[in-house]
Formats: structure tokens, sequence, C-alpha cells
């Protein structure tokens, strides 16, 4: 039988440090890696293909689209009003900027999401319903795992971090909708603590709020460690030294550091978002306020049977997200929309 070629249109490893492209090479792995008797993969090919499958909205994407008489399938990383607290641009040139990403999703003939919730949102951006499906995210377990003692003492060691220090991590781009400022907040609430931030400034002096999160990010407390950006390979690493995962963001589509952080069993401390409750299953923590973070944080700190509750249900939902389940998710879904595009064309 005939491979289906799946052309891959993306620039989104282009800038370490982004969940998008995490998210990109997970997925182009997984089909090219275990589903290779069914679909042949390229990346950023010129040549025809059965399906064109673009990551990232760049204008010469949106042209190959346009052009393409195969089947188009767009991701949809953001919705344009997550741009807010993103992004510091002029009214006007964002305006114009969220009309592209509509017209942008509106041009593919199929939308994937990352989180059911946001299907609601499209469609009142102005998208069609019938051309939105949910796939979740999925990280390798071969890629982020449960270390070893001895390991995650040497990485505390390289980034002088006490062996003994209760350490929440927090993980993404340094922007104001990561919630970045109650992140510092809470940490100078609790001083005996580490509090160390993996990320940094993707988008450059365009990040909303720069100027005030650069000086944070200069001059934090002395219980605060700012470690910038990450090779996507050595943040393994940085999930094992944390004993929690808080993030405080205020607007998310699904976090990768979520995922990635559940398969070494990290109890997760997060923002109270009605987006995190069907793909999470409630086994987090949550709260609206700093200083119920702070009280949730010391709680994790003091009582072992909650840490040890919380650290299970990761791993429960680590194992939800398993490599067979969302790989035949896939599987199903292109093989349907080429088929269904054959069928339209008869």
């Amino acid at each position: 039988m005939k491979k289906i070629k799946i052309n891959m249109l993306s620039n989104a490893d282009s800038v370490d440090g982004q969940g998008v492209g995490s998210a990109y090479l997970e997925q182009v792995s997984l089909i090219r890696d275990e589903l290779k008797d069914d679909f042949e993969v390229v990346i950023n090919n010129s040549k025809p293909a059965d399906i064109i499958h673009c990551h990232t909205i760049l204008p010469k994407y949106l042209i190959q689209m346009k052009r393409n008489k195969s089947v188009n399938v767009a991701y949809v990383h953001f919705l344009p009003d997550t741009l807010d607290g993103s992004i510091n641009l002029p009214k006007s040139a964002l305006s114009v900027f969220k009309k592209y990403i509509t017209y942008f999703y509106n041009t593919a003939d199929y939308l994937i999401v990352v989180n059911p919730i946001f299907i609601e949102d499209l469609v009142s951006f102005g998208i069609h319903r019938d051309k939105i499906r949910y796939i979740p995210n999925y990280v390798s377990k071969d890629a982020f795992y449960k270390e070893n003692d001895d390991s995650i003492e040497k990485t505390r060691q390289d980034y002088g971090i006490n062996k003994d220090a209760f350490v929440v991590l927090g993980v993404g781009q340094v922007q104001t909708r990561k919630g970045v400022k109650d992140f510092v907040e809470v940490a100078k609430q609790l001083p005996e603590m580490t509090f160390v931030w993996a990320g940094g400034f993707s988008f450059g002096k365009i990040t909303d709020g720069y100027e005030e999160l650069k000086e944070i990010y200069n001059n934090p407390p002395q219980n605060v460690k700012f470690i910038g950006i990450i090779p996507r390979e050595k943040m393994n690493h940085i999930y094992n030294i944390a004993d929690v995962l808080f993030m405080p963001s205020y607007n998310e589509l699904f976090p990768m550091a979520i995922l990635e952080a559940v398969n070494s069993q990290k109890p997760l401390l997060l923002r109270d978002l009605n987006l995190y409750k069907d793909i999470l299953f409630q086994k987090y923590l949550s709260d609206i306020s700093n200083e119920g973070f702070v009280n949730k944080i010391k709680e994790l700190q003091t009582n072992q049977e909650l840490y040890n509750l919380y650290s299970h249900y990761s791993q429960e939902i680590s194992e939800y997200y398993s490599k067979e389940n969302v790989k035949k998710i896939w599987k199903d879904f292109y093989n349907s929309i080429v088929k269904n595009k054959k069928i339209s064309h008869k």
C-alpha cells in the first residue's frame, strides 16, 4: 500500500524555550518513528504531498496552503486572544495580526486543537466548527522520565542548589501572561525555599511588560534563580531537581511543561483555570491568589501524605497521555482526511 506523504511546515524549533517547538518535535517524531509504515514525513518541502500540516503561521506557509490541491491541516498553538500579555504591539498592529491568524486558520481544511475547551473560542472568532479536531499533545517517556538521586544531586550542584532544598519550578517564556511576577511574589513569602524559573525572552523587547520583567529577571530575590532558556534535551534534568511544578499562568492552551513534568511525577500547582479541568482530570492543586499558592506550597512541603498523593496523580496523568493512545488518534485522523478528500473529488 502506498504511503501517505505528509509535508510538515514549521519554524517552531528555530527558537529555544517555546512550547510550540516542543510540541512540534514530539508530534513529528511520533509520526515519523511510530507510523513509518503508513506515512512518509518530509519537512518544509516545496513538492506536492497528500497532506500539508502547518505547525506555525508564517505567511509563506499560508501561500503554500492556498496553492495546495491536497489536504491542509493547521495546528492551533494559540488563539488570537492569547497574544494579549505575550507581545507588546500597537493596537492597530495587534488587531491586524489577530485577523491574519483567523484568516490563516480558516484557510486550512482542518484545525487541530490540543484542548477541547478552545473549540468554542475558535468558533467565536469565525472559524468553522466542522473543521476543528481535538488531538492531545504527547511527550516521549524516553526523553522525560524520573531520574535517580545521584543524577538529581549532580544537577542541583551544577546550579548551586542545596541538595536538601525544597525546589519550586516554573517553566515558560518570561511574559506577563505566564504569571512570572506572581511567581516571584510567592517566592518572597517563602524565603526558606528555592524558586527556579526556566525560560527567557523568546520575543525579545516586544515581550509584553519587557522592561519591568527584565528588571526582575536581572535582580531577583535571593531565593529565586532565573536560569534562562534551557535546551530541550537538558530539560528533563531541570524537572527532576524540582519538588513541585508551579505554573501561575493566566492563559494557556496545554503547556508542554506540564506533560514533561508529570513524566517525572512532580506534583502540579496551577492557577485555577477552566482549561485544565478536562485535560488534567482534577489531579492537580490549584488556586487563584498568591496567598493560596503560598499555603499550598507549604502544605506540599510539610504534608508527606499530600505530596505523595499528588505525585501519584501526576503519574496517572502521564499514563493517560500514552504513546499508543495518541498514535492511534493521529493514524485514524490522517487516513480519514485523505480518504474524505478523494471521495469529495469523485
